[in-house]
């Protein structure tokens, strides 16, 4: 995508194409037969939104790593990567995802 911005300066005009720049993912990718194309980890069914659901949960990027050692230290930091270049993203699949409150026995609500 392409756009334009133009500065005056001392009663010149200069135009500057802006160029949005797509971010490759070395870890991350989609696939439509596997979570219905949520964004895992590749060659994995594991999501970023796991990764980032256990982050907001309190768990270090080492912790993570540690409970779920298929994965490397490395792929957890550019899943929290992709999550802050696609929060909105991300944040919908953790909704749609949430276990509605009335539907968890009230004993382990609050855990």
């Amino acid at each position: 995508m392409k756009n334009e911005c133009v500065f005056i300066y001392n009663f010149f005009s200069v135009k500057i194409q802006i160029m949005d720049t797509a971010v490759a993912y070395r870890y991350i990718t989609s696939n439509k037969e596997i979570l219905s194309g949520e964004p895992i980890i590749k060659g994995t069914r594991t999501s970023v939104r796991a990764i980032v659901e256990n982050w907001r949960l309190g768990y270090t990027p080492e912790d993570i790593v540690r409970g779920l050692p298929h994965l490397t230290l490395a792929q957890i930091f550019e899943a929290m990567s992709y999550y802050h270049d696609n929060q909105t993203e991300i944040d919908d699949y953790i909704e749609r995802n949430r276990i509605p409150d009335e539907l968890i026995h009230p004993l382990v609500r609050n855990m």
